[in-house]
């Protein structure tokens, strides 16, 4: 006998648990069990007012970040989306069906503020080594650097001659911080060539 499609409706009560659709062998399963954000918390409190509306949670941000990361979603607005719509991603942010996913703008907000200000990626980075130590999967007696040599391509429409060097109303926040922790013996090492131009979009 042919079958009807059911015509979906609204039901009053639901019996669901997003840990039952999400696959045991899906990545997100895999990291979730080494990801350990519980001291984040504290290492933020100085950053935060004791009074006000309470703010997004830190951990849900680090862990949309991780997914955005891990999935290669370089772009912050469809990271929300994507969490919003994933039931593996919900899953590995702690949110239920009608959890509410944070805006995009907030990440970019917490980036260029409490992120950056409490040092809390780099704090992240040093957890996830000693973990990686902790595990085995890190020996800690030597690392290697990537240093291929990339033939530049540079438009001169973006870009000024080489020996004027970088106009300073040019060099973005990033590249002036990123000059002021170099020393002396990092601009020793740097090659002696003067570059024909310098592209105003990526300085590098």
């Amino acid at each position: 006998m042919m079958g009807e499609r059911t015509v979906m409706q609204e039901a009053l009560f639901y019996s669901f648990r997003i840990e039952d659709h999400v696959p045991v062998d899906h990545l997100l399963r895999a990291i979730d069990r080494f990801v350990d954000l519980s001291g984040i918390r504290e290492h933020l409190k100085p950053f935060y007012s004791a009074t006000g509306r309470p703010s997004i949670d830190p951990e849900l941000m680090i862990r949309m970040l991780i997914i955005g990361y891990c999935m290669g979603i370089r772009s912050e607005r469809r990271l929300c989306e994507e969490v919003h719509l994933n039931l593996a991603y919900r899953w590995f942010c702690r949110l239920d069906l009608d959890g509410a996913v944070p805006d995009h703008s907030t990440f970019s907000k917490n980036r260029h503020g409490r992120f950056r200000d409490s040092d809390l990626l780099r704090k992240l980075f040093e957890l996830t080594v000693e973990r990686c130590m902790a595990e085995g999967l890190v020996g800690a007696e030597g690392f290697a650097v990537d240093a291929s040599l990339i033939r530049a391509d540079v438009r001169r429409q973006r870009s000024v001659p080489g020996e004027k060097g970088l106009p300073s109303e040019a060099a973005g926040r990033a590249v002036a911080e990123y000059l002021e922790v170099l020393d002396d013996a990092a601009f020793g090492g740097a090659t002696p060539v003067t570059p024909k131009r310098i592209n105003l979009t990526d300085p590098a």
